[in-house]
């Protein structure tokens, strides 16, 4: 993590020199490269080399951050990513190797069923979000976000989609209440919870990423599947465990979710809202990086072109487009991402200004990696 942390340092000097040169001139020079930091990927593989093609992707500066995951969706098998710890330290050690700026690795780490790093594979038992809120002892919370966070710290494992901050508002059918990923449906209860886990994790250099704004707990359906709509189920409530917690000094990143809610948007799902998002920016002060979720959800990619999708999201304020590749897979999404970003950048319905305020605000939170790093 030393020598990681080296290299960024220098990297991050190097790069906010030329986006202040670039800025001043009004120039995209360096652009392939800015649009590659928005890019997050998932891919097929317990280990890499020079000719594994998300090697060659990182490489070529067209993926700025990684995704792993245990079980392979599409081939409905659990071979993919992780095996043993020692296999995952050598694949993300490898993966870094090869980038030319230091990378985001990320992971769906929440605990109780929503878990990459299992005890099956060598790895800590860690509960769900339910199960810490029903006991409600901080202590116990902190016990175990810790041992989360040393465990992916340990394996250079440095961003985590977690904690959700959601409110169990649907306990049976909801993809949240069901699979027990949420704390409480008191924003309170899950503001102190979620502080514990943020702590945790960034006291051991891990990125927490609060999700799924403004709030997927009152969801009946799965987002995965296809549309999800909470305009009926949606309160005001579900904003307020982001209101506290921003003002409480947040350092981490946000996840969009991909519901439709006409009370909040007539038109678009919160990934591709500016009005939605608006909310995080301009409501509540929030500066740091937005993260769609997987761009390959239903909810998405059922509904709109990929082209299309991937404008409105970046235009809607989104830093970073997550595509796990794993609901379905492409090993050319990052040529394809590329190529729309920068034809939409020329053709002039994505401003240059957008890609440099995201590349600007992905670069200052892998700086606290830095930070962290040297600590």
């Amino acid at each position: 993590m030393l020598f990681v942390s080296a290299v960024l340092a220098l990297f991050l000097s190097s790069c906010q020199s030329n986006t202040s040169k670039d800025a001043a001139k009004g120039s995209t020079s360096g652009l392939e490269e800015k649009v590659g930091q928005m890019l997050l990927l998932g891919f097929r593989g317990m280990a890499v080399d020079e000719n594994s093609p998300i090697v060659q992707h990182i490489k070529a500066g067209r993926v700025g951050s990684v995704i792993l995951f245990d079980y392979d969706v599409v081939n409905g098998e659990a071979v993919r990513n992780i095996e043993s710890p020692e296999q995952v330290k050598a694949l993300v050690d490898s993966l870094q190797a090869h980038a030319p700026s230091p990378l985001f690795v990320g992971i769906d780490q929440e605990g109780g069923k929503v878990l990459r790093l299992k005890p099956q594979y060598g790895f800590p038992q860690i509960p769900s979000a339910q199960y810490l809120g029903d006991l409600n002892n901080l202590d116990s919370t902190r016990y175990y976000a810790g041992l989360n966070a040393r465990t992916m710290a340990g394996l250079g494992i440095n961003l985590n989609f977690a904690p959700v901050v959601d409110l169990d508002l649907e306990k049976e059918t909801g993809v949240i209440g069901r699979l027990e990923r949420s704390f409480s449906e008191d924003p309170e209860l899950i503001t102190l919870h979620a502080r514990a886990v943020i702590d945790a994790h960034l006291e051991n250099g891990v990125i927490p990423v609060l999700k799924h704004f403004p709030g997927h707990g009152s969801a009946r359906d799965d987002s995965h599947q296809g549309m999800t709509d909470v305009t009926d189920t949606w309160s005001d409530d579900e904003l307020e465990p982001y209101r506290r917690i921003l003002g409480q000094g947040y350092k981490g990143a946000i996840m969009t979710a991909h519901v439709f809610n006409r009370r909040l948007d007539e038109a678009y799902p919160a990934t591709l809202s500016p009005r939605t998002i608006s909310i995080l920016r301009d409501e509540m002060g929030y500066e740091g990086v937005i993260f769609s979720d997987d761009m390959q959800m239903k909810a998405i990619a059922s509904e709109y072109g990929l082209e299309d999708a991937i404008i409105r999201c970046i235009n809607a304020g989104v830093d970073v487009l997550c595509f796990g590749n794993n609901l379905s897979y492409d090993e050319q999404i990052p040529e394809k991402f590329q190529a729309i970003v920068l034809k939409a950048v020329e053709d002039g319905r994505i401003k240059p200004a957008r890609i440099e305020e995201a590349y600007t605000r992905v670069m200052r939170l892998k700086g606290q990696l830095t930070e962290e790093g040297s600590n």
